[in-house]
C-alpha cells in the first residue's frame, strides 16, 4: 500500500468524529465549502381549508409537489384526522409509501404549543405532545418538527420571566429531540418573539445542535423585514417563503431577489418550503412563488 492510499485510509477513520459535531447544523461561525444546494418543499397549510374540508388529501397535495417538480412535502400534525392523538403506523407507512413513488421527500412534520402560557401543567402537556409527534417524524423519515413559541397573555409575569421557562421548555424537546433523530424546529410566528435579535437571544440560551430555526419571512413585521432575515440567515435550518412580507406591519409583495441575495450571501444548503396565506387558487399561487424564486435565484 503506497503512502498516498495509505493518507487517505487514516483521513476516512477520523472523519466520523465529525458526525456528532454541530457543524451538522446551522451555524453563524461556520461556513461550508461546497456550492449552495437547495431542495424545494410545500407547506400543508397552503391547503388549510381544502385538507380541513376534505376535498384535498395529503397524497393530492404529494401528487401535485411532484408534478410541480419540487423535492418534498411538509405534512402538518393538525390535518391529521386524530390530532392531537399520534396516527397509527399504517396511516404513515402509507404516506411514507407514496412519498416514495413519487420521489419526495416528507422533510417535515409541525404541531401547535404554547410556551408562553403560565400554566406548568399546560406546558407540560404541550412537551408530551411534542415528543409523541418526534416519534411521528421519525417514522415519517421527517427532518426537522416545527414547534412555536407560543402566544396569549401572561399577566403577572415578565417578558423575561417567560422566556427563562420557555428557554427550559425548549431543552426538554430538545433533548428528546436528539434521541428521535429529528430536529426541533422553532418558527417565530409573529407571537411572541418579533424582533430577530430576540429570536437568536433564545436559539443561544437553548445552545442545543438538536434545536434549530424555521425563518418564515412572513413573519417578521417590525421595521425592515429584509435586514431581520439577513439577521436570521445564518441561523436558519429551514425557510418558509411566503408572497408577502410586511415592512412597518404593512404587507406588500415578497421581493423574490432579495430573498435570494441573501440566501446566496450565506450560502444556504437544505430546504425551501413555500406557503401560500392569500386568497386565490393555491396551486397556482405556489406555482407562480416557485417560479419567481428559481428565476431571481438562478440569476443572483
Amino acid at each position: 500500500m503506497n503512502k498516498k492510499r495509505r493518507n487517505l485510509l487514516r483521513s476516512a477513520a477520523f472523519a466520523p468524529i465529525l458526525v456528532g459535531s454541530r457543524s451538522l447544523f446551522a451555524s453563524p461561525l461556520i461556513k461550508t465549502l461546497a456550492p449552495s444546494r437547495l431542495q424545494y418543499s410545500i407547506n400543508a397549510y397552503t391547503f388549510n381549508s381544502l385538507l380541513r374540508s376534505g376535498e384535498m388529501t395529503f397524497f393530492d397535495m404529494m401528487e401535485f409537489a411532484a408534478t410541480l417538480g419540487l423535492n418534498a412535502v411538509d405534512l402538518t400534525g393538525y390535518y391529521f384526522t386524530d390530532y392531537p392523538e399520534i396516527p397509527d403506523d399504517k396511516t404513515l407507512f402509507q404516506l411514507k409509501k407514496k412519498a416514495l413513488q413519487l420521489g419526495l421527500n416528507i422533510s417535515w412534520t409541525g404541531v401547535r404549543n404554547n410556551f408562553v402560557n403560565p400554566d406548568k401543567a399546560s406546558r407540560a402537556s404541550d412537551i408530551e405532545l411534542i415528543n409523541n409527534w418526534l416519534q411521528v417524524s421519525s417514522k415519517l423519515g421527517a427532518s426537522i418538527m416545527r414547534i412555536f413559541a407560543g402566544n396569549g397573555k401572561h399577566e403577572g409575569y415578565s417578558r423575561e420571566e417567560v422566556k427563562e421557562w420557555m428557554v427550559s421548555d425548549f431543552k426538554a424537546c430538545a433533548r428528546y429531540a436528539e434521541e428521535t433523530g429529528v430536529l426541533v424546529g422553532m418558527q417565530h410566528h409573529n407571537d411572541f418573539l418579533y424582533e430577530a435579535d430576540e429570536i437568536i437571544d433564545i436559539l443561544k440560551r437553548v445552545d442545543s445542535d438538536w434545536f434549530g430555526l424555521i425563518l418564515d419571512i412572513g413573519s417578521l413585521r417590525r421595521g425592515d423585514p429584509y435586514k431581520e432575515i439577513q439577521k436570521l440567515a445564518p441561523y436558519a435550518n429551514y425557510w418558509f417563503i411566503k408572497e408577502l412580507v410586511y415592512v412597518d406591519g404593512i404587507a406588500e409583495p415578497v421581493n423574490m431577489e432579495k430573498i435570494a441575495k441573501i440566501l446566496k450571501e450565506v450560502n444556504y444548503t437544505g430546504y425551501i418550503s413555500f406557503e401560500s396565506l392569500t386568497d386565490g387558487d393555491p396551486k397556482h399561487i405556489v406555482t407562480s412563488m416557485y417560479n419567481d424564486f428559481r428565476t431571481a435565484y438562478e440569476k443572483c
